[in-house]
């Protein structure tokens, strides 16, 4: 078999070289270290704390969200509104997306993953917005440690793109796009209203209906010194909105009162997460928050994050009725959906966090 290999390449001595898909790293029969190029070193006093109830992160009832009386409707938009100000995560449940759906579109991403890597190589590419694209770590060319995981992002709103293979793949990735995106939709509505807002005022603001939505699928394997290796590193998104789905193994944290906390999330919710659009919409007033993936050493953790943005062309600016109610200046100047994206990918991201390059 050809090596695994990675559009993504390492520039050596003026050449680039290809990079081993991690997939291919860690099954290797010699393998019982972390390599060097995938060591990275935490910091020994951000641990994740999973048992301590006051860090678990909120629940929302998507159900009294759309279909509660008027009370209850009031009640959990409050808690909806409770939970972007004082987490930035919340999980989701009784949202109507079936769990056999949820987990078909796992094992659709699973047998992607599990393709020949010959097979995968025709969907490589350094373009960021192409329509699909698979690759390992983040950017190699830049990076200062590689990442323990794959990954396969493929565009599904405004257009919806899909992969032929492996062979059921494309039927299941509409149909949880399209049932994600409904369930992004409300979330969206509500955090509008928490806002004091009408409910379709972001959605309109940030041309939601021609919004980009991807499906960005991870591939964390097992790895024999989990202390080592780190499959994301502290980062936020870049979107409006996050969805995530993941296997039976976990392994988000988010940073919460300066503490990293393991993401426990109920079978069959959602983990959602508001971006950096978000935070400069309102302003600060919900913010963005830190977390990464770490790995472990027991089985392989797969999951699925469906970032919800603007359309491309759209730039996010602090809301101006939050800002005449609160007495609030502008701390953001604007910039297209397009270009953060690309600012985010780009070497500037290590230089100092997104959000600050925009900050008047």
């Amino acid at each position: 078999m050809a090596p695994a290999v990675t559009s993504l390449t390492e520039a050596s001595n003026g050449h680039e070289t290809e990079v081993a898909s991690i997939k291919r790293v860690a099954g290797s029969a010699a393998f019982s270290s972390v390599p060097s190029e995938y060591t990275y070193t935490k910091n020994p006093n951000e641990q994740g704390d999973a048992n301590d109830p006051e860090h678990s992160i909120p629940t929302i009832d998507f159900a009294l969200l759309t279909s509660g009386s008027p009370d209850q409707r009031v009640k959990v938009i409050e808690e909806l509104g409770r939970a972007c100000e004082e987490w930035g995560f919340f999980q989701v449940t009784n949202h109507g997306v079936p769990e056999s759906l949820m987990k078909s579109m796992i094992d659709a991403c699973h047998r992607f993953f599990d393709l020949p890597e010959e097979e995968k190589k025709e969907f490589q590419t350094k373009k960021l917005l192409d329509p699909i694209r698979c690759g390992t770590s983040a950017n190699v060319a830049i990076e200062k440690f590689r990442l323990w995981r794959d990954f396969l992002k493929v565009i599904a709103h405004p257009e919806f793109n899909s992969l032929y293979k492996p062979a059921g793949y494309s039927e299941v990735s509409l149909e949880f796009s399209k049932k994600t995106r409904e369930v992004a939709t409300e979330i969206l509505k509500g955090i509008s209203e928490s806002l004091g807002l009408e409910a379709d005022y972001i959605a309109k603001a940030m041309n939601w209906d021609r919004g980009l939505q991807i499906l960005a699928a991870n591939y964390y394997p097992a790895c024999p010194q989990p202390d080592k290796a780190i499959g994301l590193p502290p980062h936020t998104d870049h979107g409006l909105v996050t969805l995530l789905i993941q296997n039976e193994m976990g392994g988000l944290e988010v940073k919460h009162k300066d503490q990293w906390v393991l993401v426990n999330a109920a079978p069959g919710a959602f983990i959602v997460n508001i971006g950096d659009q978000m935070q400069i919409l309102t302003n600060d007033k919900y913010k963005s928050i830190w977390h990464r993936a770490v790995v472990n050493n027991k089985a392989t953790r797969i999951s699925i994050a469906v970032p919800h943005g603007p359309s491309l062309d759209t730039p996010a600016l602090p809301i101006p009725e939050l800002l005449k109610r609160e007495g609030q200046a502008p701390k953001y100047v604007g910039m297209t959906y397009e270009k953060f994206m690309e600012l985010q990918a780009g070497p500037a991201a290590y230089v100092k966090p997104c959000l600050d390059y925009l900050r008047i």
